[in-house]
């Protein structure tokens, strides 16, 4: 029998860790692809948990319309630093965002990632 999906909702790379991190404190053996995502999330840096959440959140209240919550998780995920960077990563979007709102975006990323 086929699952069926009650609900679809983008996820960070940091959720995604967390979630994997909690099925294996539950003693759940992780099918091929979530131990070869963990796998992938161990080589790549990710933000941590607490700056992750701040960063979705102030993204979210800028409310900009066309900012959907799937680029705010690949905004998230990526942190881009320079606006050609946050152009890049938009592009993959459909919906297309004000240069002016993207400078707002970049504002929020560097107030709140510091490196």
């Amino acid at each position: 029998m086929k699952p069926k999906i009650i609900s679809e909702e983008p996820m960070t790379l940091v959720e995604v860790k967390e979630y994997l991190k909690r099925l294996k404190e539950k003693n759940i053996e992780l099918g091929f692809r979530a131990a070869k995502t963990e796998e992938y999330l161990n080589q790549v840096p990710v933000l941590d948990k607490k700056t992750a959440i701040e960063l979705k959140e102030k993204l979210e209240s800028l409310k900009i319309t066309r900012l959907k919550p799937a680029m705010i998780v690949k905004i998230v995920d990526l942190v881009p630093k320079t606006l050609d960077d946050l152009k890049a990563v938009l592009q993959g979007f459909q919906s297309s965002v004000s240069t002016e709102d993207m400078k707002k975006i970049l504002s929020v990323i560097n107030d709140v990632v510091k490196e």
